[in-house]
């Protein structure tokens, strides 16, 4: 039975991180090209790998999906050359002696597997959020992590962005809120989680049995496949997809990611297809001396500023991905806008990492602080009761599938 992941863990996964820059330094040298295997293109895969690939440093090497589709996609929204490798199998892409790093962009569900495959590869690796799909599974990637001597960046992409270290700094580390008491997170309209998907045949040039890894092997459905989120076998739907990203700036904003309790509600409200995880749900989660609450659908309901608003006892911050507004108690308000592509960001600090530029914004330590809130509201939401953060710790598996 694993057993639960200590803080001495987690430090010491980090500083591995911290001995391999040294080494790609003597190495390779700083301005080296950085040989990239692109691990699942599906949509989230083709807009990191545009932003990496985005960067002179990244040099695509291979690209590696279960299904020649989105091999074929990736290739022509990417302008990749045919010199590069395309492949199903992850284990031929991590034995190709020019790949250096991996992004891997699979369905949660594969992202343990991978990512542990990879380190012990010996490779760098981006991994997309969240970065656990089983609360177990965290021990078994510390360990691999602190084996690699690589470094680790999880895909909240928030961490790199301009405008929300200067909020860190000029917002949150001068005071200027007072006491923060409330964090209010919402994000609804999710087009690509409320389709319509008909049967059929599964497509020659799909590997079922690899899309399925560790998970129970069932016959092929097509909704299985092309909305895997709609599955908790294979994703958590909203807690996990939306929920990691927004509970991950409010802790880092206000440092502090040791969650108290969470309660859960939700259900499968309007969309009545195949799906089992809810399209529709709210979350809370409780902390030392604030709240954390989380709104979330896939329906098209209006919100035309998905953002986590910060409610002080001397002003508000509502922050998201464009930039921010603050609003002292008394005084003008302050906007700062923002463009920057954030995957672009992201993935430039995973190269910085790389060649012990920087280390990178989201590492180990971030990716299993904001795994830690997520799933204790999905345990809630499956016990429909309060769940105490000790719980998720006290047995093997949480029962998220």
């Amino acid at each position: 039975m694993p057993l639960p992941l200590t803080r001495r863990d987690v430090m010491k996964a980090v500083a591995a991180t911290t001995m391999t820059a040294a080494s790609y330094r003597r190495v390779a040298g700083a301005n080296s090209r950085i040989g990239v295997a692109l691990i699942g293109v599906g949509r989230r895969g083709r807009e990191v790998g545009a932003g990496l690939l985005g960067d002179s440093r990244a040099e695509p090497v291979a690209i590696c999906d279960i299904y020649d589709v989105q091999r074929n996609r990736a290739v022509a929204a990417l302008k990749i050359a045919d010199s590069v490798k395309q492949l199903v199998a992850h284990e031929e892409a991590l034995a190709l002696a020019g790949v250096d790093a991996v992004v891997i962009a699979a369905p949660d569900h594969l992202h343990a597997t991978l990512a542990t495959a990879a380190l012990a590869a010996r490779k760098h690796v981006y991994l997309e959020k969240p970065t656990i799909h089983k609360w177990q599974e965290r021990t078994q990637l510390a360990a691999a992590l602190e084996r690699s001597g690589t470094i680790l960046q999880c895909g909240m992409q928030q961490r790199s962005g301009a405008h929300y270290w200067r909020a860190k700094r000029e917002i949150f580390q001068t005071g200027r809120l007072g006491k923060v008491l409330y964090a209010r997170s919402v994000w609804h309209n999710f087009a690509w989680q409320r389709r319509e998907i008909p049967p059929g045949p599964k497509p020659a040039g799909l590997d079922w049995d690899r899309f399925l890894g560790p998970a129970p092997h069932l016959p092929y459905e097509a909704v299985r496949y092309d909305s895997w989120r709609y599955f908790p076998e294979y994703g958590a739907g909203l807690l996990a997809d939306i929920l990691t990203h927004w509970v991950d700036v409010a802790q880092w904003m206000l440092d502090d990611a040791a969650p108290q309790s969470a309660v859960a509600q939700g259900g499968i409200y309007v969309l009545k297809d195949e799906r089992r995880n809810p399209d529709t749900t709210s979350a809370l989660i409780e902390y030392r001396d604030w709240n954390l609450s989380f709104e979330s659908s896939v329906l098209s309901i209006r919100n035309d500023r998905p953002s986590v608003l910060f409610e002080g006892t001397e002003g508000l911050l509502d922050l998201s991905r464009d930039g921010y507004t603050f609003t002292p108690r008394s005084g003008a308000s302050e906007t700062v806008n923002s463009t920057e592509n954030l995957e672009g960001a992201h993935t430039r600090n995973f190269l910085d990492a790389i060649t012990g530029v920087n280390k990178p914004n989201a590492g180990f330590e971030a990716g299993i602080s904001a795994t830690r809130p997520v799933q204790m509201a999905l345990k809630a939401y499956q016990t429909r009761r309060r769940i105490m953060a000790g719980e998720i710790d006290s047995v093997e598996d949480t029962g998220v599938n």
